[in-house]
């Protein structure tokens, strides 16, 4: 198939890992290793293609997030500190909202300023220095990571609207582990399994994701392949962080990874010498954004990410058959569970595997930026199998946003990354009714217990009032906290006392 000079191809991708146990640790910041993974991606296209890059990109950090405080000092320009660092001198430089979605998001619109023949070359790429951050600062040591560039760029915004309510914050809705809980209950209340048989079957989806991550040497720790039940048994050191997720299910945010990818025109790839056995297409992409928590028909649910993938597969003329590797952002059972299992019908046994990386949990959670590993890793992987087809799918905020994208070798001009027709679709449907001041008997739908170390200290629940509406509560007394662990509190009758900040429960 002949396709259109101005297609936008992936002709190079990066990785690189820092570990702080490792001979030549150096304590790398975020730019140092986002320079690190890009020089890879330049020099992974086989030819001198560097000056002809003209747009750069970055996906935010948890700091530039607002997620974390870095004393240290960081780059007020991020695109162009890593640009100056490679020698680049772009036209054009973006920093992405945040969301693990991002990186899609990021190359999507590289890709269209190739495709419109704005420019014939883009970097994307992207880090996290946390597990730096946290050794420098409990050894007492400091380091200067301020950087400034005059240049010009492109700052897409945080991107945070709709993600939480005021009422969903109010009630302890901020951390991700503690949203994504309450998602994983709902779940196991529409299946109707106990919390012994449901953790299980988490551990069974994510003990093949270990294997892979053993085997990646980027991953951010030596890794060990784990049992479905070590992953899910309780320990001293598989502590419970919210009910149902002991920290062996949790992503690993203390990373120092990077990654990178580099886009090219067709005709500039070709000018410039690429081998063709480097170019990796875009076939099919999608993005969508799912309502807040409360908001949602399901609280389980993920309608976004059925939309995204159905949108992406439909584009590529391909279903889930005709894939031959996976990965599916896996910051907490969740999420897999959604896109591979409900919505594409996959087994978490399935030989080609749901992950290329080895997953959140296991390889890293490199913030933001983790799908970008996964699309280094799976244009390596479909580069070994010319004419296969891979899919990536990528999850931002609390199961908020999701991208989906379907690459292969095969040529194909460029689809885009569509959004409005899936979008219109999720908004069209209603909203369930959220009582303002919920009061008097209810039954639990989901719910989480919070604990801080190993002690149990907030429960929250979502459910419905038998007067009709839905309620959001938490609770902080001990007794009650205690009765939720002792006894499982889904479908169970409760008692909802409206406040001024916040609403309280009691077990009936």
């Amino acid at each position: 198939m002949t396709v259109s000079d101005t297609t936008p191809v992936i002709v190079g991708v990066g990785q690189f890992v820092e570990r702080i146990d490792a001979p030549d640790y150096a304590g790398l910041s975020f730019a140092d290793l986002s320079e690190r993974a890009a020089a890879a991606a330049i020099a992974d296209a086989g030819a001198d293609i560097a000056g002809r890059i003209k747009a750069v990109g970055s996906v935010r950090t948890f700091e530039e997030s607002g997620a974390m405080q870095v004393p240290f000092g960081r780059a007020e320009k991020m695109p162009l500190a890593v640009a100056r660092r490679l020698g680049l001198k772009p036209d054009v430089a973006i920093l992405h909202k945040v969301g693990g979605q991002s990186p899609l998001a990021l190359i999507a619109d590289l890709g269209e300023k190739i495709a419109c023949g704005e420019v014939e070359g883009a970097l994307a790429f992207g880090s996290e220095a946390i597990s730096t951050v946290r050794h420098l600062l409990a050894k007492g040591e400091n380091r200067d990571w301020a950087e400034h560039d005059d240049g010009e760029m492109i700052d897409m915004g945080m991107g945070f609207e709709g993600t939480l309510s005021p009422v969903s914050m109010a009630h302890g809705i901020r951390a991700p582990v503690v949203a994504y809980a309450l998602c994983e209950n709902a779940r196991r209340a529409r299946l109707g399994l106990s919390r012994q048989d449901y953790a299980l079957e988490m551990g069974k989806l994510f003990a093949p994701f270990t294997d892979v991550a053993a085997r990646n040497p980027y991953s951010s720790a030596a890794v060990k392949p784990m049992s479905a039940e070590e992953i899910a048994t309780v320990s001293e050191r598989n502590r419970m962080i919210a009910d149902p997720y002991p920290l062996k299910m949790v992503s690993r945010d203390q990373v120092n990874q990077a990654a990178a990818v580099v886009l090219m025109s067709v005709k500039a790839a070709r000018e410039a010498g690429v081998p063709e056995d480097k170019w990796v297409y875009l076939h099919g992409a999608a993005l969508a954004t799912e309502r807040e928590i409360l908001d949602r028909p399901a609280v389980d649910a993920y309608p976004a990410a059925k939309g995204a993938i159905d949108s992406a597969f439909a584009t590529a003329g391909k279903s889930a058959d005709d894939m031959a590797a996976f990965d599916f952002y896996s910051c907490f059972p969740i999420p897999v569970f959604n896109a591979a299992v409900e919505y594409l019908a996959l087994s978490p046994e399935d030989p080609r595997g749901l992950t290329v990386t080895g997953g959140l949990p296991y390889f890293g959670g490199a913030g933001n930026n983790y799908s970008m590993h996964a699309f280094a890793s799976m244009t390596e992987r479909l580069r070994q199998k010319p004419g296969s087809f891979g899919f990536v799918g990528l999850n931002g905020g609390f199961q908020s946003k999701y991208g989906a994208a379907i690459l292969s070798t095969s040529p194909r001009e460029w689809p885009g990354c569509e959004t409005k027709s899936v979008q219109d679709k999720l908004d069209a449907v209603p909203k369930p009714v959220l009582a303002e001041k919920p009061a008097g008997a209810g039954t639990v739908g989901t719910y989480t217990v919070v604990y801080a170390k190993a002690d149990p200290v907030q429960a929250i629940v979502i459910g419905d009032l038998e007067s009709g509406g839905r309620f959001i509560a938490e609770s902080r007394d001990p007794a009650t906290i205690a009765a939720m662990i002792e006894s499982d509190p889904l479908g169970r009758a409760v008692t909802v006392t409206p406040d001024e900040k916040r609403n309280g429960f009691v077990l009936a």
